[in-house]
């Protein structure tokens, strides 16, 4: 909602020194977002003036038409002279009243005007559209003409309202009152301590039975209905310059006066309105339900088929409005410009204020697609006796402003219903926010808001219209709260008994993610939402587990309609997306759900709400949802370590991965088996297979490794990607993060390197597991440091793995003859289950 702070000050009598960031600091402590404040013409300077076209010349000789003008500006220009300006823009005439900046002004955006020579004229000044000024279009697509009444050299900047502050508010979805000047200034009004000047307190004449008619067959619907006639308006007025301004400034484009004028009433008092040309109306106007597969063309000009939930407004032929969305075509008041095309302008019309069900409007707008101002306003809520008074308005300033007579007939309709009272004790806000206000301060606050109070210690409060927000006793407490000021809360921290920490899984997951950030990996969280398709593109068998997804009855985007069963899909589409913008050195990771349905698909049974579920009725609701283990997972791609001055650097390779998964395991206390595997998205021959023991056998929990080039096609992902997936929770299972204490031994190591000889296919991971259990209890340590390939030297299909061994005892000093022979075990502990032989 825009809201111009002059239009403000017409309804609170602010301080003249009170700027509109001042405003926006007391709205925002009130509770209202106050986005932005927009200065208008703070960077235009004059001399910007009215003046009259005297003279114009037609250039010829040019690609585009030009015009050479005189216009005269009075002494605006200090010498009474004609002043000679060169023009391209056609809609104006010899006699128009235009808007001319003087040579030395200065336009929005830091355009300085002088006299310059163009199309071998010298233009002394411009002629100025609503654009170039900074106003926006004012329909005209063109060049400003002003009324023939408007005075010659008179500044145009105080006359069209060029120096403002717009303030642009956020409204909530419960603040329908604030999507109006008058509720905004009702905040400020409340804020500064001021009265009100209430633009909807006027006077209303009584309906009788003279007015147009009206039949309302669906009261839920629309619950009041208000319609006046006004007749005899001039088809040359026009909207004045005061009202075209203001509704420029609230972000509304200039139409008709008539339509202006309602448009006008509906941002002052915050109640939409329709205005039918009442010769284009056959019978009396009605509101219902729309049949089923009726048909109307609204105002935007399309054909729409209406559902038996719609609520309309109709005559005798059938639908001529979408109630409370948009107008019908067939009832569209015609202006002066269809006048001058031949035909016929409105000259009566028949005012509609009424007030409409707000979740049947917002169905019909989405049902339709079409967001109106009219439809935003009611689906937040309207004032329903606002309704009167907003016909009123409207019928006063057509009399005013288009020669028109308001017909004495006055048409309201209401379905009875009672003023909302809601019992409060006094203390009620004290006790949410902490703070003891007092009644007195309470009854002030809700008084200020519209609210009559009664009552003692239990105040009995009557919501006033303008709030049907306000439902509930938290409501109330609300409402004093921030207008006593959330800043003066004060700031006190909960104090909850020992040992509600974070728990163990909790802190778990806190410390895995600082594992890996501190091993140069970024968080990515991603949505838990896929297509199926992209199993096909990882390269999973057809009978996978994975593919057994959850599938979403109300998915928010129908590309994606199942939850996720890895990580990797949300990853992987970061990385392409990142690497896609220039950031091509990528290391990412996340910890995340995935969800696994249940092999017996179960549907979950009703909670009851009238009291708190059993645990029993809670545990069988969670019986039937799907399982959802916490899985970690990263990818990488570009250099993972740069060049520079200290070397080459090197790219992400596979090793990255399995080591970000061992990174993992020593976070959750869990010993991890490496095994060379083979899975989905791998490639075979660059894919370890992790591994841990569970209840006494290895289970398989991810795999780690670079993904297959036909997967780096699919997805478009940079080549050699690697990427590593874990189930976090087993690892939380079999793992004891207990810390452990470090053995410091005060007698000295004994290193014994060994290279052993092998089949190619042989892991290093075996090798290593038959030494270390070989060697026994006196190994502290084992390192692979080479391996080397030779057919030459070591034969076709064999490789050298060299280790280094490093032998301690906790009391007492090894000799040559004990370390060589826990050496000598390890190695034939490794070639009994592995071939292996000492390399000569």
């Amino acid at each position: 909602m825009r809201v111009p702070l002059s239009w403000l000050r017409e309804y609170v009598d602010l301080p003249a020194t009170e700027t509109g960031r001042d405003v926006q600091a007391k709205l925002v402590s009130a509770g209202l977002e106050v986005e932005t404040v927009e200065p208008l013409g703070a960077d235009l300077k004059g001399p910007l003036v009215v003046g009259r076209v005297l003279t114009i010349e037609e250039l010829e000789g040019f690609k585009k038409p030009i015009r050479f003008c005189t216009v005269d500006v009075g002494t605006a220009n200090g010498t009474g002279e004609p002043q000679e300006i060169v023009c391209g823009a056609r809609n104006f005439a010899v006699g128009d009243k235009v808007v001319v900046v003087l040579p030395g002004a200065v336009l929005p955006g830091n355009f300085a005007i002088a006299a310059r020579k163009t199309y071998g004229k010298t233009s002394h000044g411009m002629i100025c559209s609503g654009d170039e000024l900074g106003m926006g279009d004012d329909g005209s697509h063109g060049i400003i003409v002003l009324p023939p009444e408007t005075e010659v050299g008179k500044d145009a900047i105080e006359l069209l309202e060029l120096v403002d502050e717009v303030l642009d508010i956020a409204v909530t979805a419960n603040r329908g009152d604030c999507l109006s000047i008058r509720g905004v200034a009702r905040e400020v009004a409340i804020a500064y301590g001021l009265p009100l000047r209430d633009p909807a307190l006027i006077d209303v004449p009584a309906p009788n039975a003279f007015g147009y008619p009206v039949r309302v067959s669906e009261p839920m619907g629309c619950d009041r209905f208000t319609a006046r006639t006004v007749t005899g308006l001039s088809p040359e007025a026009r909207s004045p310059i005061w009202l075209t301004r203001r509704l420029q400034k609230v972000g509304m484009r200039p139409i008709s006066l008539a339509v202006d004028i309602t448009n006008y009433v509906m941002m002052e008092i915050g109640q939409p309105l329709h205005a039918y040309d009442r010769s284009l109306v056959q019978g009396a106007i009605g509101v219902r339900r729309a049949g089923e597969g009726e048909r109307i063309v609204t105002l935007d000009g399309v054909t729409r088929e209406l559902h038996a939930e719609d609520l309309v407004i109709t005559d005798d032929r059938g639908p001529i409005g979408l109630a409370g969305v948009m107008g019908g075509a067939n009832t569209e008041i015609a202006d002066h410009e269809a006048a001058e095309t031949g035909g016929a302008s409105t000259t009566d019309v028949v005012i509609e204020a009424a007030h409409f069900d707000a979740v049947s409007i917002a169905r019909t707008a989405r049902r339709h697609k079409l967001s109106s101002e009219a439809s935003r306003r009611f689906e937040r809520g309207v004032d329903p006796q606002a309704a009167a008074a907003a016909a009123q308005r409207t019928v006063d300033l057509l009399v005013l402003l288009a020669g028109g007579t308001a017909d004495a007939g006055v048409t309201e309709i209401i379905a009875p219903s009672a003023p909302h009272t809601i019992s409060v004790p006094a203390n009620h806000p004290d006790k949410v926010a902490g703070v003891e206000y007092g009644r007195e301060t309470v009854v002030r606050r809700l008084q200020e808001i519209g609210c009559d109070v009664y009552g003692q210690d239990e105040l009995i409060v009557t919501v006033p219209s303008w709030r049907p927000d306000l439902a509930e006793v938290n409501d109330l407490a609300e409402e004093v709260i921030r207008l006593e000021g959330y800043e003066n809360l004060p700031s006190t921290l909960p104090k909850p008994p020992s040992g509600r920490g974070l728990t163990h899984r909790q802190r778990l997951h806190r410390r895995v993610g600082r594992a890996l950030a501190g091993s140069g990996y970024v968080e990515a969280p991603n949505y838990p939402f896929i297509g199926e398709q992209v199993f096909d593109q990882l390269g999973l068998d057809a009978d996978d587990p994975a593919r057994r997804v959850v599938r979403l009855t109300n998915p928010l985007n129908d590309e994606e309609p199942v939850l996720r069963t890895s990580l990797l899909p949300g990853l992987l589409a970061a990385l392409r997306r990142n690497d896609g913008r220039g950031s091509h050195d990528l290391a990412l990771f996340e910890t995340g759900l995935v969800f696994l349905p249940q092999e017996e698909q179960r549907v979950a049974g009703h909670l009851p709400v009238d009291r708190r579920p059993t645990d029993e009725e809670i545990a069988s609701l969670d019986a039937v949802l799907p399982a959802q283990p916490r899985h970690v997972a990263v990818v990488l791609a570009g250099a993972r370590e740069q060049a520079g001055w200290w070397g080459k650097g090197r790219p992400a390779d596979w090793a990255d991965a399995v080591e970000a998964a061992r990174a993992v395991a020593r976070e959750a206390g869990a010993e991890l088996l490496v095994r060379s595997g083979q899975y989905g998205p791998w490639h075979p021959g660059r894919c370890a297979e992790l591994r841990v023991v569970v209840d006494g056998a290895e289970r398989v929990v991810g795999h780690a490794g670079e993904l297959h080039p036909r997967v780096l096609k699919a997805l478009g992902l940079p080549s050699r990607t690697s990427a590593m997936e874990l189930d976090l929770d087993v690892l939380e299972q079999v793992g004891d993060d207990t810390p452990q204490a470090p053995s410091i031994s005060v007698f000295p190591v004994a290193t014994q390197d060994v290279a052993l000889v092998v089949d190619r296919f042989v892991p290093h991971a075996e090798v290593e597991a038959a030494l270390r259990e070989g060697a026994g209890e006196l190994l502290e340590a084992i390192r692979l440091f080479d391996v080397y390939e030779n057919a030459e030297q070591l034969g076709e299909g064999r490789k050298s793995l060299a280790y280094a061994l490093r032998f301690r005892a906790d009391d007492r000093t090894l000799t040559v003859d004990e370390a060589s022979a826990a050496r000598d075990a390890a190695v034939a502990l490794a070639g009994e289950r592995t071939g292996a032989v000492l390399r000569a």
